[in-house]
């Protein structure tokens, strides 16, 4: 059932399977939102490290307008990530079974507001630009710290570099385990998962530049509903719960 999947997906005991679950579903989001998002804004909105190479740019050829746009990007993706560990922090101190989910549900919020409003605000150009990228870079925080607490720190999913950069070293790995005098294994676990991450990213990537250029913002708002469904069902536990009492 999807609701028993919910609650497995977003329980309070995490599994190497469920986190693995998790950040390749979170992977897919995270491709399709940043491809989707580039055809609207012209940036690339799941990763800071262009944002940091923007505002010095910026900074140092006096490109104002390039530099508070990158500035203003960082801070909410920083804001987001905060916002994962607020409500992470608050889900754990009222002993909620909704703990993950709240983070995914306001992601969700986010994304169907991009998606409801993009369309309406395109005309605007000064004001839809920083405004979209703050949206999706506010997004994109929130997911990232949220399969980061998840997974105590072993899974990304708004950026490949790092995922990149481990996959190379388990084939490294595995290779030197068959050609060295040594013999070294690779954690072939992790090779799934690593590779599940990346193909994900990638997957969705494709179906969200494929997506918004056929539908537009309204491309987004299967993404929102799902990331709703998984975080709603939850959250409504925890409501019947409090009504149980």
């Amino acid at each position: 059932m999807p609701t028993d999947y919910a609650r497995r997906l977003l329980s309070i005991e995490r599994t190497a399977e469920g986190n693995a679950h998790l950040g390749w579903m979170l992977a897919f989001i995270a491709g399709a939102t940043n491809a989707g998002g580039f055809l609207a804004v012209q940036q690339y909105t799941s990763h800071m490290t262009g944002m940091v190479s923007a505002a010095a740019d910026g900074l140092v050829l006096g490109q104002h307008q390039a530099l508070l746009t990158a500035v203003g990007a960082l801070l909410s993706f920083l804001a987001g990530a905060a916002c994962t560990a607020v409500l992470v922090n608050f889900g754990r101190q009222h002993r909620a079974h909704s703990i993950f989910a709240l983070p995914l549900l306001l992601e969700a919020a986010c994304l169907l507001l991009f998606g409801l409003l993009g369309a309406w605000l395109q005309g605007l150009q000064a004001l839809f630009i920083p405004a979209a990228v703050a949206i999706l870079c506010f997004t994109m925080g929130l997911q990232n710290a949220l399969i980061t607490k998840v997974s105590r720190a072993e899974i990304r999913t708004t950026h490949v570099t790092g995922i990149v950069t481990d996959l190379g070293i388990e084939l490294g790995r595995a290779l030197y385990g068959r050609l060295g005098s040594e013999p070294v294994q690779a954690n072939t676990p992790k090779l799934r998962l690593l590779g599940g991450l990346l193909l994900a990213f990638a997957v969705g990537g494709v179906l969200g530049a494929w997506a918004f250029k056929v539908l537009g913002y309204a491309a987004t708002l299967p993404l929102a509903a799902w990331l709703a469904f998984l975080g709603a069902v939850p959250a409504w536990d925890d409501v019947d719960r409090l009504r149980a009492r």
